[in-house]
C-alpha cells in the first residue's frame, strides 16, 4: 500500500461522524490528499470551512439540479474569485445526465461561464459531463481553448475517449471500476498518464461494497484493478496515480493568501 489522492470526493455530503472517521483515518490507509468539491453555494461555503492540511477544495454548482438563480451563481462566482488562491479547482460543474430538467441550452450556458472563468483564473475544471453532455462539454472547452479538464466518473463512447485522448483531457474512476465492465473497457483504452482515481464519496457502491460507508481506502482496490488491466507492476500504478494527481492539481505548490 502506497500513498494515494482522492481526486474528487463530497465531503460535505457526509454526516458529521462518517467526516470525522474518513479524516481519523487518511494516516491509517495512507491517504495524501483529499479534492473536495461542491454542489451548490452552501456546499462551497462548507467545503471551504474545512480546513484540514489534507484537504483541497473546488468550488462550483452540481449540474444535476435546477439552474441556479442569478443571485447564487453571482455569489458563488465572487467566492471563487475571492479564493482563486487557495482553491485547486472549479468544480464540480457540467450538464444534467440522470435528472431531465429539459434546459439543456441554458445548462450549456452555465457550465461555459464556469469554463470562462477557470480560463480567466487558469484553474482546472472538474466536469459531470458523460455520454452526449461529454461532447457539448468537449466543444465548449475547445471553444474556449481550455485543457486542463477533469472528467469524473467518465462514460461515454469511444469516439468521444478519443476526441479527450487527444486533448489530453484527464478521466478519473471510481471503485466500480472493480466490478464494472463499462468503466474497465474506459481503463483499458485511456492512456494511463491521463488516469486518476477517486471516490465521489459518499456515493455508494455494489459488489463487495455493499452497504459499505464510501471511504477514500476504497482507491487501493481501484489502484490493484488498473494495475491488472494495464498489465503494470501494482508499485509504479499507485506512483502514475499519484504523480498523475499533484501535478494536474499543481498539490506541490505552495499554498498563498488570497488575492
Amino acid at each position: 500500500m502506497k500513498p494515494v489522492i482522492d481526486s474528487h470526493i463530497h465531503l460535505d455530503l457526509y454526516d458529521r461522524n462518517e467526516r470525522e472517521q474518513i479524516l481519523r483515518e487518511l494516516p491509517l490507509y495512507q491517504v495524501d490528499s483529499l479534492l473536495a468539491v461542491s454542489f451548490h453555494l452552501s456546499s462551497c461555503l462548507q467545503t471551504l470551512s474545512y480546513k484540514h492540511p489534507s484537504i483541497k477544495h473546488a468550488l462550483g454548482y452540481h449540474p444535476e439540479q435546477a439552474l441556479p438563480e442569478t443571485k447564487e451563481l453571482e455569489a458563488i462566482t465572487e467566492l471563487i474569485r475571492n479564493n482563486r488562491s487557495t482553491i485547486v479547482a472549479i468544480g464540480e460543474v457540467g450538464l444534467p445526465y440522470y435528472t431531465d430538467h429539459g434546459d439543456m441550452k441554458n445548462y450549456a450556458a452555465l457550465l461555459e461561464h464556469f469554463i470562462k472563468l477557470a480560463k480567466e483564473l487558469q484553474k482546472p475544471v472538474i466536469l459531470h459531463a458523460i455520454y452526449e453532455g461529454a461532447d457539448i462539454a468537449c466543444d465548449l472547452l475547445e471553444k474556449h481553448e481550455v485543457t486542463d479538464a477533469h472528467f469524473h466518473w467518465f462514460k461515454g463512447s469511444e469516439q468521444t475517449l478519443d476526441r479527450m485522448k487527444k486533448k489530453g483531457y484527464r478521466i478519473s474512476v471510481t471503485p466500480d471500476c472493480v466490478y464494472e465492465q463499462e468503466i474497465q473497457s474506459i481503463i483499458e483504452h485511456y492512456p494511463i498518464e491521463l488516469l486518476m482515481v477517486e471516490t465521489d464519496g459518499p456515493w455508494q457502491f455494489e459488489g463487495k461494497y455493499e452497504g459499505q460507508l464510501t471511504h477514500p481506502k476504497m482507491i487501493h482496490d481501484s489502484i490493484a484493478t488498473i494495475a491488472q488491466i494495464k498489465h503494470l507492476p501494482i508499485d509504479r500504478v499507485y506512483e502514475i496515480m499519484y504523480k498523475n494527481t499533484k501535478h494536474f492539481y499543481k498539490l506541490d505548490a505552495p499554498e498563498k493568501g488570497n488575492r
